[in-house]
């Protein structure tokens, strides 16, 4: 079969493989489709945290089920469409031992601590796939970016009639501010590019900001807010500017929540968060129930999901797809393999 990998920086290379053999508990999977998301891209580009070259990416899918066992516990059969919790948690670790799975001390993520989904094949154990019940395979293959921002939202304890802002207008910030929008707060999202934010006004927040200087933010955050701040703000790109601006814009007593991974270190006055008395809570991974309660969301219909998907490629351009995506982010969200 094929495979693709991310060899080092800018460089995808599709390789043979071998058929992956099924063993018992385990489910045997067809691959349908394929999202690329910022880790993904943060791999390709050189700047993601935890990823090794070289590395099968990819852990945002929808597959169809070939083989399983007949007497698993789960309801799987062979031709269902499913997608999967790609987060793989040790079990025994501090964090597991308290249920904090997501979190695990040695997680190993799918596309990033250990090869990912980007091949034709793959083989997963039977607990971490999930019917898609019925949904559209592309829709499928995007609840998973869609459970990173559900769980910071959920993190945040998001209240009806809330002030929120979204630092970060791609993928995960603009599905950050859909979750938001659906607990019945006031949103608003920003971002450095003012196409992103063009896109980000079609999921039903109520404002955006255009980030293009400190002084033009602090005004913005004035304006919304009376000068009070907001009451929540999200960090969904990974820089410590952004970090900065979700201390800056965050209200006495607000609550600040950390969905993006980066590099970078930040030197800040700290003494703000004691001043401000402020919540700063990270947001990793999500939870079987994230994919369970997001699935059943998304099929009543009641966020647009489809419209997060802007660009789709074969799985044969795959590296076409990750160079244009990597050269052309402020006109893309969600994109997308097909197998």
């Amino acid at each position: 079969m094929k495979c693709m990998y991310i060899m080092e920086p800018g460089k995808v290379e599709f390789r043979k493989g071998e058929m992956p053999v099924r063993k018992k508990g385990q489910v045997l999977l067809k691959l349908l489709y394929g999202g690329i998301c910022g880790s993904d891209l943060g791999s390709y580009k050189g700047t993601f945290a935890y990823f090794d070259y070289p590395r099968i990416p990819g852990h945002e899918f929808s597959a169809e089920i070939i083989e399983v066992d007949e007497d698993n516990e789960q309801g799987l059969k062979p031709g269902m469409i499913v997608t999967c919790n790609p987060y793989f948690n040790c079990g025994h670790c501090y964090s597991c031992d308290h249920g904090l799975v997501n979190a695990c001390m040695d997680n190993q993520t799918m596309g990033c601590q250990r090869d990912g989904a980007f091949q034709e094949y793959i083989t997963m154990p039977a607990e971490r796939v999930y019917d898609g019940k019925g949904l559209d395979p592309k829709l499928l293959a995007a609840i998973e970016p869609f459970c990173i921002s559900y769980h910071g939202v959920s993190r945040a304890d998001v209240k009806q009639g809330e002030k929120v802002l979204i630092l970060g207008a791609g993928t995960i910030g603009v599905l950050a501010a859909v979750a938001a929008v659906a607990r019945g707060a006031e949103v608003y999202i920003s971002d450095v590019s003012e196409g992103k934010l063009e896109m980000a006004r079609e999921f039903g927040v109520h404002g955006t900001i255009l980030n293009d200087t400190p002084e033009h933010f602090e005004e913005k955050v004035k304006t919304i807010t009376g000068g009070n701040g907001f009451d929540v703000t999200i960090e969904a790109v990974g820089l410590p500017s952004t970090f900065q601006n979700c201390i800056d814009g965050a209200c006495f007593g607000g609550r600040v929540v950390l969905i993006g991974v980066g590099k970078k270190n930040l030197d800040f006055n700290f003494t703000m968060i004691q001043k401000k008395e402020l919540h700063v809570l990270g947001s990793r991974n999500a939870l079987k129930k994230d994919f369970l309660e997001l699935i059943d969301l998304v099929k009543e219909g009641r966020v647009p999901l489809e419209k997060i998907i802007t660009n789709m490629y074969s799985f044969d351009e795959g590296d076409k797809a990750f160079y244009d995506f990597a050269h052309n982010q402020g006109i893309m969200l969600k994109v997308m393999l097909k197998f």
